[in-house]
């Protein structure tokens, strides 16, 4: 059974509940003694009701992409730190060893910059070009032995830096793709038409100032619904990660 089917029968039975308890209470009331003036706030209680419910939606939504963009930045950043401090490291080393490496270095960073992040962009996942690159530079680290207790000391820092970029660079395809679920989408849009739909059922009129509160109301569920979208995808949209750790680290290769 899908999830959809799922959510559709627990949404068919919770009306039905309600509509059947709605009914049977109503059986037992006089028509003579049921004045809806009586209670002028029902309308206005559920109302408020449906906007509170809503509000915690979006909100908890908006913290949700927000939290996923946060953690695909500190992705992108521990991939740069561990980059860089295999450049510096690997600075005991012979020089034609030294320099192997850290060309290995920039033409990875060089890469994910100016190739890789717009094609994770486009195609929410890590290129194959990347992974090959970043198995070369493994091989030039782990394949050196060292010939002084000075190299040997720095050789296991050096596998351990490559194992750091390998997990943030894995990290960084998991947060490549849409964190929202297609669900969450389909009760943020209906719960935005419903709330939006609200202010036809309390027959606002056409005053200026209700005129003007209505038109702000759904611009600003307009807007969140955007914020959201845009946060949905780390590393795809304006607000989404950036490559300022790559560029502040290694600023020769941004030209």
């Amino acid at each position: 059974m899908s999830d959809w089917l799922v959510l559709g029968i627990a949404m068919a039975a919770a009306c039905a509940v309600v509509l059947a308890i709605v009914i049977f209470h109503n059986r037992g009331v006089d028509k003579d003694d049921d004045d809806p003036n009586e209670i002028p706030g029902v309308m206005d209680y559920m109302t408020m009701m449906v906007g509170v419910v809503y509000a915690i939606v979006l909100g908890l939504a908006i913290a949700g992409v927000w939290e996923a963009r946060g953690s695909a930045q500190e992705s992108v950043r521990q991939e740069a730190q561990a980059l860089h401090e295999i450049q510096q490291r690997v600075q005991v080393y012979p020089t034609e060893v030294r320099e192997r490496i850290r060309g290995d270095v920039d033409t990875y960073v060089s890469y994910v910059v100016h190739t890789e992040w717009p094609y994770m962009a486009r195609n929410e996942t890590l290129s194959a070009k990347g992974t090959q690159l970043l198995d070369k530079l493994r091989a030039d680290v782990t394949r050196y032995a060292p010939r002084t207790d000075l190299e040997g000391q720095a050789y296991q820092p050096l596998v351990d830096q490559v194992g750091v970029v390998d997990d943030a660079r894995g990290a960084r395809g998991q947060n490549a793709g849409a964190v929202m679920p297609g669900i969450v989408w389909f009760g943020l849009i209906v719960g935005a038409v419903v709330t939006v739909g609200l202010i036809f059922l309390m027959r606002i009129r056409r005053t200026p100032r209700e005129l003007l509160l209505a038109g702000v109301f759904s611009v600003l569920i307009a807007f969140l619904l955007f914020l959201i979208w845009d946060l949905d995808a780390p590393y795809g949209r304006g607000i989404g990660a950036t490559t300022a750790p790559f560029l502040d680290l290694f600023p020769g290769i941004g030209h």
